[in-house]
């Protein structure tokens, strides 16, 4: 499911410069994301793998716009009660740089798929949505790819991505809890600091 999650989850890359308070938040997932595609279809450098280029493209345009606090409270679960300020920074920071890897390598598989969006169900007032998606390739089953979105301070922004019904944050709640029992919080922000320096060692042997 991680893997889906890798492939599809970087089509969704919202434009800082393209924000709009007044849009609604299905509205905003299309047209960022048929922009990105665009961008992505003409850039042969991530096309061929170039994850350098392709992070850049996320720090650059993502990460305003994703809640990566929420989204680790989410994904660390019950455990993150326990944590203090300070681990609560180190592990959105370390997790904050695992998602980006993770859109990163979205980008660079990226081929030909195209997004169907499905009408948004909203009620006046609402802070928190889910906007559904569905991923195709020709030949392929079709993939759901929804977005939970919250609106803070006028400003909606990502909580989490649900791949073929199932959370990411939730998804990687059992292997965090498996973490923490076995060392601590301290043990899982070292465990996440390791994967992204493998991450790292990866990229420079392919220079």
């Amino acid at each position: 499911m991680k893997q889906l999650f890798s492939l599809f989850a970087g089509l969704f890359l919202l434009c800082s410069n393209a924000f709009s308070t007044e849009e609604a938040p299905d509205v905003l997932v299309k047209r960022v994301t048929d922009e990105v595609l665009t961008i992505v279809r003409a850039d042969k450098d991530i096309q061929g793998g170039n994850t350098r280029k392709a992070i850049e493209l996320v720090e650059a345009k993502v990460l305003p716009h994703f809640n990566f606090s929420r989204m680790t409270a989410l994904a660390v679960g019950k455990d993150w009660r326990q944590t203090t300020p300070e681990q609560k920074k180190r592990l959105t920071e370390e997790f904050k740089t695992l998602l980006v890897r993770t859109y990163s390598n979205a980008l660079t598989a990226y081929k030909n798929q195209t997004v169907v969006y499905k009408p948004l169900k909203m009620q006046p007032g609402e802070t928190e949505v889910l906007v559904r998606t569905e991923i195709r390739q020709p030949g392929q089953q079709a993939v759901l790819l929804d977005y939970g979105l919250e609106k803070l301070d006028s400003a909606w922004k990502v909580y989490d991505v649900v791949v073929a019904g199932i959370s990411l944050v939730t998804n990687y709640r059992e292997s965090f809890a498996q973490e923490v029992r076995a060392g601590g919080i301290d043990g899982l922000i070292a465990s996440i600091a390791a994967k992204n320096k493998q991450f790292e060692a990866g990229k420079a042997e392919k220079k």
